[in-house]
């Protein structure tokens, strides 16, 4: 029998594998776009993405930018907003899924 616990366990499960999956095209799109010399697998969803981290640049942000219009149909609209946007593989899939939501609402 479902109880409300098995319910909300399985949509915790369900947006976990969608975020996954969503990373990982993140990651797809951030190679292909900028074509990085790496396997997508290879950066870390948490990493920074310039400086220290992926080492990325003001050029690669600019096409990364482009990128995520694109493939995503999300618009990143000032540059305050890509600061934070593209911190990490993560900040961007959180900024993806809060689009997605407030375009569905």
């Amino acid at each position: 029998m479902w109880t409300a616990d098995c319910l909300e366990a399985g949509r915790r499960g369900y947006k976990t594998k969608m975020s996954d999956e969503l990373k990982s095209q993140i990651k797809q799109a951030i190679v292909r776009s900028l074509k990085l010399p790496i396997d997508p697998q290879e950066i870390d969803s948490a990493a920074p993405l310039f400086g220290a981290g992926l080492g990325l640049d003001s050029i690669d942000a600019l096409e990364l930018v482009l990128e995520l219009e694109r493939s995503f149909g999300v618009v990143v609209g000032d540059e305050q907003t890509g600061g934070q946007v593209l911190r990490s593989v993560d900040a961007i899939a959180e900024f993806i899924t809060a689009q997605r939501a407030s375009a569905a609402s």
